[in-house]
C-alpha cells in the first residue's frame, strides 16, 4: 500500500498544473497520514506474517517475528532462491556454519555434494531477526569458518567478510571442493590461511588477494574431510569416513557395512598401519612439510578453546572429537603429545563407516564462560581448561533429536543450526529446507534424558596389566558395567578411578570372570570419579560396556499445555486428521485433510498452509505428493506385544494399554518418516522412537532404535516444515493458540512446535513381552524385546509346569550373542515377580526355558 500511496502523490505532483496546488497539498498530507497509519498497523501485525522480499522472482530477504518453540519460520533456508520452485540444487539444505560478525549472524547453507557450487546461499541475520541473502552467493557444500585476526576478516565457506560487512568471494573455479575447514597457516599466518575440503584437498589462500594455491590433492587415507585447526605448530586434519565397497552402499545382515581399501598415489603417509579392520577415517597432523597419522578412526571437529577466533601462535590444548563402534573419542594434543579419552553415545545415527550422517559436531563457546560439546545425539558441558592433567568437568546436559551442524551464542541466546528436511531417499517431502533454533541453556538442558552407552573393550584381545583408555564416569544418574570374558582362561578385571581428573588413579573394584563368563555391576552413588579405566590381570578377549542412564524423565503433565489440542488416543470426539507434504513448487505446506474411519485414512480436502500468513488456503496436490497418502506397514500386534518386522529379523516392543491399535492399525497413521535429514522417526502404537538410518534408500537399523516418548495421542502424521515439527490429529474443538492453527471453517487444524518438544510428551512406558501364554520349546530363545530407554522395570513370569527361565540380555549392539543375566525358578501355576534394581539397563532382552512349556514373560515399564 505504501508503494501505491507514493505513486499517487507522484502523479499529483506531475499533474499539479491541472489540479489546484492547495488541493494537492491537502491530499498529500492526508495520504502521508494514511501512510503512517498503515505503517503502524503493519508493525503491529508483523508477528502475524512472514514478509519475503524479492527481485524478479528471486528472494532477497525475509523478515518476521513469529516464533514457535524457539523457531522463527521466516529464517528458513532452501536449496534455491526462486519464489516458485523448479530448483536443481541437490537434495539437501543444511546450515553448515554459523559465525557472529559485525554484530550480525552469518550462516551458510549447503547441498549434499556440490564441489563446484549450487544455488545455496550466504545468509545474514541482524539483531531484529531480519535476514538478507547475499546476492553473490555461490552455494556448494561449505562448513568452514575462521576469523583471521591480522586482517580482521571472517572466512566462512568461500566468502571473506571484512569489518565493514563487505563480502568477497573465492570462486569454485579457483578452489573446487566441499569446504569443511579453514585454519591458520603454519609458514605465513599473517598473509595466508589453509582451506580443507571433503575430498581431502588442502589449499592455501592469500587473505589479501584471495589467490588460491592447491598444496595437496587428497594427501590422507580415509574420506569425507571434516576438521582442520592449527595449534602447537601443527595443522591437524580429520575425516570421518571410508569409501564403500565398489563405490556402493553394502549393508550386511548384521547391520555392518562393507568398505573397500585401495592405496592412492596421492597419499603422503607411509603404508604401515593404514589398512585393517575398523580402520576408518583419520586424525592426522601436518608440520608444514610432512604428514603423519595420529589415528585411523572417524573424526569430525578439531579445535581449541579459541574456536573460530583462532589465535596467532596458539599453544592451547587441541581437541578432536571422533568415534568408533565402541564409544566417542576425545583425543587431545597437549604440548605436542596425543592422549585419548572415551565417552558414551546417546544415539547411533552417526555410526556408519561412510561418515555421511555425521555433519560437523562441534565444541564451541555458548556464553557465560561456558563451552559445549555435541556428539552422537548428546550435549555435554565442556570445560575450556580441559587438558591431560585437568580433565574434570565434562558433564552430560541432555540428549536431542535435532541434527546440528553448528551452534554458538548470540545476543544472550544459544543458536543451533540444523539439517532438517532432505529429499534424498525421502519421497515424503518436496524440497529440502532447514532453520535455526534460538533458546537458553536451561531450555536445551530440559530436552532428552542423559542416557548413553559405550564400551572400552569390544571382543578384543587385551594385554595383561595394560590399562584401558579412560571412560567418562561423572555426571550420570545411574551407572552400570557389563563384562564378558570371551576366552577360556579366568581373568580378574580391576576398575580404577581418577577422582579429580588429575591422573591420580586408585582402585575402585575388582571383577572375577570365569572362562566364557560374564558379570554386571551397578555402581553406588558413593562411588564417584571423573573417569574410570579397566585393567585385566591376564591376556584375554574381553568386552567391557557401560550403560549410563537417567531417571530425570518428563512427566506427561509437564507437556500438557504444550500439546493441548492434540487428541488423546481414547478421545471419541471429532478429530482433524491430515497427511503432510513440504511443497516443492512453493514454500507452503501441503495438507491433505481427511478422517479416519474403520481403520483407514480417507482424504476429503486438499489445502495448503502458507509460509507468509500461516493460514490455510485451497490447494492443488503437487506431482509426487501422492506418496504421502501411502503408508507402509512396519508393525503388527499380538497378545504379547507390538511386533516390528524388519527385512531379516523380528523385534518386539512394549504395548500401550491406552492406545487402541484396532482403531489406529499400522498403515492408518504414519508409522515412520524422515524428519531430520538422514534420521528416521517412528510412531508405533502411541510411542515415538528414533531409528538410525544407516543407508539412504535402505531399511533403517531398528536394532539400534531408542524410545523418545510415549504420547498416547491420535497423531496421524508428522513432518518438518520451515524448521518446525508439524503434527496432525488435533481435536476439532481445540482452540487456536501459539501451537494450534485452524482453517477458517474450523474443520482442519495442525499442531506446530519443535522436534525436541517431543521429549515433553512424557517418558517411554508400556508393557508386554516376548511370550504370553506361548508354546515354548526348551532352549529356544524368544524374539528380542526392547528394554533400552525405559526405567522402573518389573518382570512377571508364569508357566504351566516347573521350569527354569533364563533372562538373556544384549548389552552391546555390536555383539551378536546375548549373555545370561539371571535364571529364575518358576513353579507351576505361580506368578513370579522380579523388580529390576534401580539403574539396571539393557538394549534388548530375550528369554528361554529349560523345558517345553506354556509360559508368559511380561515386562512392565512404568
Amino acid at each position: 500500500m505504501k508503494k501505491n500511496l507514493i505513486t499517487t502523490i507522484t502523479l499529483l505532483i506531475e499533474h499539479r498544473r491541472k489540479i489546484p496546488l492547495k488541493a494537492c497539498g491537502i491530499f498529500a498530507v492526508l495520504m502521508l497520514f494514511m501512510m503512517n497509519s498503515c505503517k503502524k498497523v503493519d508493525n503491529k501485525d508483523r508477528h502475524k506474517k512472514t514478509v519475503i522480499n524479492s527481485e524478479d522472482g528471486i528472494m532477497t530477504s525475509a523478515e518476521g517475528s513469529r516464533k514457535i518453540s524457539g523457531i522463527y519460520p521466516h529464517l528458513t533456508v532452501y536449496a534455491h532462491k526462486r519464489m516458485a520452485g523448479n530448483y536443481d540444487s541437490g537434495q539437501e539444505t543444511g546450515i553448515g556454519a554459523l559465525a557472529v560478525w559485525n554484530d550480525k549472524l552469518y550462516m551458510v547453507s549447503y547441498a549434499a555434494h556440490k564441489p563446484e557450487g549450487s544455488e545455496h546461499n550466504l545468509h545474514i541475520v541482524d539483531k531484529d531477526k531480519n535476514m538478507e541473502i547475499f546476492k553473490g552467493s555461490i552455494g556448494g557444500t561449505p562448513a568452514a569458518r575462521m576469523v583471521h585476526k591480522e586482517t580482521n576478516q571472517l572466512f566462512i565457506g568461500p566468502y571473506a567478510i571484512d569489518s565493514t560487512g563487505k563480502v568477497r568471494v573465492i570462486p569454485y573455479s579457483d578452489m573446487k571442493g566441499r569446504l569443511t575447514a579453514v585454519a591458520r597457516h603454519l609458514k605465513d599466518p599473517e598473509n595466508m590461511v589453509y582451506y580443507y575440503d571433503m575430498e581431502g584437498m588442502l589449499y592455501e589462500v592469500d587473505v589479501h588477494t584471495l589467490k588460491v594455491n592447491k598444496l595437496f590433492h587428497d594427501p590422507l587415507p580415509g574420506w569425507h574431510g571434516k576438521g582442520g585447526y592449527t595449534s602447537q605448530g601443527k595443522l591437524v586434519l580429520s575425516n570421518n569416513g571410508e569409501r564403500l565397497a565398489k563405490g556402493k552402499m553394502v549393508q550386511k545382515k548384521d547391520g555392518t557395512d562393507s568398505v573397500s581399501y585401495r592405496w592412492k598415489d596421492t597419499w603422503k603417509v607411509p603404508r604401515e598401519g593404514v589398512f585393517g579392520k575398523d580402520r576408518l577415517g583419520i586424525l592426522a597432523e601436518f608440520d608444514g612439510e610432512n604428514f603423519s597419522i595420529v589415528e585411523r578412526k572417524q573424526y569430525t571437529d578439531v579445535t581449541t578453546r579459541h574456536g573460530i577466533y583462532a589465535e596467532p601462535g596458539d599453544e592451547s590444548p587441541l581437541w578432536a572429537v571422533g568415534w568408533d563402534k565402541k564409544s566417542l573419542r576425545l583425543t587431545v594434543m597437549d604440548q605436542g603429545v596425543w592422549s585419548t579419552f572415551l565417552l558414551p553415545k546417546a544415539a547411533y545415527n552417526n555410526d556408519p563407516s561412510h561418515g555421511w550422517f555425521t555433519e560437523w559436531p562441534r565444541i564451541r563457546a555458548i556464553g557465560k564462560d561456558r563451552m559445549m560439546m555435541d556428539m552422537h545425539g548428546m550435549f555435554f558441558d565442556f570445560p575450556e581448561s580441559f587438558s591431560v592433567m585437568k580433565t574434570a568437568g565434562i558433564r552430560p546436559i541432555s540428549s536431542h533429536l535435532r541434527y546440528i551442524p553448528d551452534f554458538l551464542e548470540w545476543n544472550g541466546q544459544i543458536v543451533l543450526a540444523t539439517d532438517e528436511t532432505s529429499v534424498q531417499g525421502n519421497p515424503l517431502s518436496g524440497q529440502p529446507q532447514s532453520n535455526l533454533w534460538f533458546g537458553s541453556y536451561e531450555e536445551l538442558s530440559g530436552w532428552g534424558p542423559s542416557s548413553a552407552y559405550g564400551s572400552v573393550w569390544l571382543e578384543e584381545t587385551v594385554e595383561a596389566g595394560t590399562p584401558s583408555l579412560p571412560f567418562l564416569f561423572a555426571g550420570f544418574g545411574h551407572r552400570m558395567i557389563y563384562l564378558k570374558n570371551h576366552g577360556k582362561t579366568p581373568v580378574t578385571v580391576t576398575a580404577e578411578i581418577d577422582a579429580g581428573g588429575d591422573q591420580d588413579w586408585k582402585t575402585l573394584k575388582t571383577f572375577a570372570l570365569e572362562g566364557n563368563g560374564s558379570a554386571w555391576y551397578i555402581f553406588g552413588d558413593d562411588e564417584k570419579g571423573e573417569w574410570i579405566r579397566l585393567i585385566s590381570d591376564q591376556a584375554s578377549a574381553l568386552t567391557a560396556s557401560f550403560h549410563f542412564t537417567d531417571d530425570n524423565f518428563h512427566d506427561p503433565a509437564d507437556g500438557a499445555s504444550l500439546f493441548e489440542g492434540l487428541a488423546d488416543a481414547d478421545y471419541d470426539g471429532e478429530v482433524s486428521h491430515a497427511k503432510l507434504y513440504s511443497n516443492r513448487n512453493n514454500f507452503n505446506l501441503g495438507v491433505y485433510a481427511g478422517r479416519i474411519e474403520s481403520g483407514k485414512f480417507k482424504g476429503t480436502t486438499d489445502l495448503e498452509f502458507t509460509k507468509g500468513d500461516f493460514e490455510f488456503v485451497d490447494g492443488t496436490p503437487e506431482k509426487g505428493s501422492e506418496e504421502v497418502l501411502k503408508e507402509k506397514s512396519i508393525w503388527t500386534e499380538d497378545e504379547a506385544s507390538v511386533i516390528l518386522k524388519a527385512k531379516d529379523y523380528q523385534l518386539r516392543l512394549p504395548k500401550n494399554p491406552r492406545y487402541d491399535s484396532k482403531k489406529f492399525p499400522s498403515g492408518t497413521v504414519r508409522s515412520i518418516r524422515e524428519v531430520e535429514s538422514e534420521r528416521e522417526l517412528a510412531n508405533i502404537a502411541g510411542t515415538f522412537y528414533e531409528v538410525p538410518l544407516y543407508f539412504i534408500d535402505q531399511e533403517p537399523l531398528y536394532k539400534m532404535m531408542r524410545p523418545v516418548s510415549t504420547h498416547n495421542k491420535q497423531i496421524s502424521d508428522f513432518n518438518t516444515w520451515n524448521g518446525l515439527l508439524v503434527m496432525s490429529g488435533v481435536r476439532a474443538d481445540a482452540e487456536a493458540s501459539e501451537h494450534i492453527y485452524k482453517s477458517p471453517d474450523g474443520k482442519t487444524a495442525l499442531w506446530f512446535g519443535g522436534i525436541d518438544d517431543l521429549w515433553s510428551l512424557g517418558k517411554p512406558r508400556g508393557e508386554g513381552g516376548p511370550w504370553k501364554d506361548a508354546e515354548v520349546r526348551a532352549g529356544e530363545l524368544s524374539d528380542n524385546y526392547l528394554m533400552k530407554g525405559y526405567d522402573d522395570k518389573t518382570l512377571y513370569l508364569t508357566a504351566d509346569r516347573d521350569v527354569k527361565i533364563s533372562l538373556m540380555v544384549h548389552f552391546e549392539h555390536y555383539l551378536k550373542e546375548p549373555v545370561l543375566y539371571k535364571t529364575f525358578e518358576v513353579k507351576k501355576g505361580e506368578k513370579l515377580e522380579y523388580e529390576f534394581p534401580e539403574g539396571f539397563s539393557a538394549h534388548w532382552v530375550q528369554v528361554k526355558a529349560d523345558k517345553d512349556c506354556k509360559a508368559t514373560a511380561w515386562f512392565v515399564y512404568r
